[in-house]
């Protein structure tokens, strides 16, 4: 076991207890990932312990708690309200900050990443500690912090998996779905959140929940402002708290505010919009199914911008053929489920033509293919994950390996907890477990992250 009492945080200037892993060497490293679970390490700086992201932490009521990256319920008390865009990613491979004097925090208010926040906006001049409020003193304070379970190119998923939502047959009650697609996980509000396609609506879901509710849509299919006809896709915008809406029928993408909104604000319009993803700038991409291209919109600019394919139909590498959904990297990599072409091909940015990361070995069940592939996300390492519509399967692509493996599903398509049925879209929580929505069950199922 290895012996970390020799290494002090104390004045260093990121506070931030992932410094302990920038300390170690390579081979401690490897330990630490295994071998930690929980540790004791002193802090000099303001920190909150026991309660919820953002909720407040000192007599300034302009401060929140910000969960740091390896704690459960414990982080530091800082200013609630810096601009977003100001805030830089965390490394992704090990959650540490290159700017000094930042700190590695959850804010998802500003973006599903971690971000680095200035320590300077979580000084006790700026945010005064509650406990504190009637002392002039300053004490070193200790947390008990566990480790989260990391992901890695071996981790495995249990696979009979738990119905979280739906499994009702298809229906428009709060407890059914119809052809459900999309989905987002949300931790903080402990909520996850399904296009339900064929009942035009987003319906939110908490955690064991018998039934969701309705927060967008459901009122019809006429092109109003509170009705939605043919609802695609859908991608949520933290920075403003928002949805992002592919209105095919209509035509357009709406911005939808998820607080008690009635009415969608068109965003995009006279576009056939199929598919959407959005980066961490905010900037939204649109899959045109009539053009067979993928453009950018930036907010405040009046054109958009053609970021992959637009070469017509086909299979060339500078073409797609009915992609189904997308997912863009914190590099602005475009990750496209190429759904008629059997592959997933990533666009980096100001690509001319894609390069294939999964499939693309023509239609099968071999693990070197894919049956029509629709969801799509890519983990901190760059593995690809896919929900294998037609196989029934999720397949995990390591980088640069020319087969994948099955993670869970794969089983023949059926109800049974270890099956899916046709599965269209796919998320992970903060713990890593996985969420598939199972379109032909009208349910999502979860699976655990095995952390034998």
């Amino acid at each position: 076991m290895l012996d970390y009492s020799n290494i002090s945080l104390l004045g260093h200037p990121k506070l931030i207890i992932t410094s302990i892993y920038q300390a170690l060497k390579p081979i401690q490293r490897e330990e630490l990932k295994c071998e930690l679970k929980e540790q004791v390490f002193p802090l000099s700086s303001q920190i909150c312990q026991d309660i919820a992201q953002y909720a407040q932490c000192s007599t300034n009521s302009a401060c929140g708690c910000f969960h740091m990256i390896n704690t459960d319920n414990s982080g530091v008390c800082g200013f609630l309200w810096p601009i977003c865009s100001q805030l830089a990613l965390c490394n992704s491979s090990d959650n540490t900050c290159q700017q000094s004097g930042t700190v590695c925090v959850r804010h998802s208010r500003c973006n599903d990443r971690p971000l680095c926040y200035p320590v300077s906006m979580m000084d006790q001049r700026i945010c005064p500690s509650i406990a504190m409020a009637n002392t002039t003193s300053t004490t070193t304070t200790t947390i008990s912090t566990t480790t989260r379970q990391s992901i890695h190119m071996k981790s495995e998923w249990i696979q009979d998996g738990s119905t979280v939502a739906g499994g009702n047959e298809r229906g428009d009650q709060l407890n059914q779905f119809a052809h459900p697609n999309a989905i987002y996980v949300d931790d903080d509000e402990q909520a996850i959140y399904i296009a339900d396609n064929g009942n035009n609506r987003v319906v939110a879901w908490k955690y064991d929940a018998t039934n969701g509710q309705i927060i967008i849509g459901g009122n019809g299919t006429e092109n109003q402002t509170g009705q939605l006809d043919s609802l695609l896709d859908a991608v949520f915008d933290k920075s403003k708290d928002s949805f992002i809406i592919c209105d095919s029928q209509n035509r357009q993408v709406l911005r939808w505010s998820r607080r008690n909104s009635t009415k969608g604000q068109s965003i995009i319009s006279n576009i056939s919009c199929f598919a959407l993803a959005i980066d961490h700038n905010g900037d939204i991409y649109i899959y045109n199914d009539m053009k067979n291209e993928v453009r950018r919109w930036r907010e405040g600019q009046a054109n958009t911008t053609l970021v992959a394919g637009g070469n017509g139909i086909g299979n060339r590498l500078n073409q797609l053929e009915c992609p189904s959904s997308m997912f863009v990297d914190q590099n602005l990599s475009i990750f496209i489920s190429d759904g008629c072409n059997h592959r997933v091909v990533k666009w980096m940015e100001d690509a001319k033509e894609g390069i294939i990361v999964a499939g693309g070995q023509g239609r099968g069940n071999a693990l070197s293919q894919l049956s029509y592939p629709k969801g799509v996300t890519v983990d901190h390492l760059g593995n690809v994950y896919v929900t294998d519509g037609s196989n029934h399967r999720i397949m995990r692509w390591l980088v640069g390996a020319k087969q994948g493996t099955i993670i869970v599903g794969g089983h023949g398509g059926g109800q049974r907890p270890d099956q899916l049925y046709y599965p269209s879209r796919l998320s992970f929580d903060r713990q890593h477990n996985l969420y598939v929505v199972d379109q032909g069950n009208n349910r999502v199922q979860k699976f655990d992250l095995n952390v034998d």
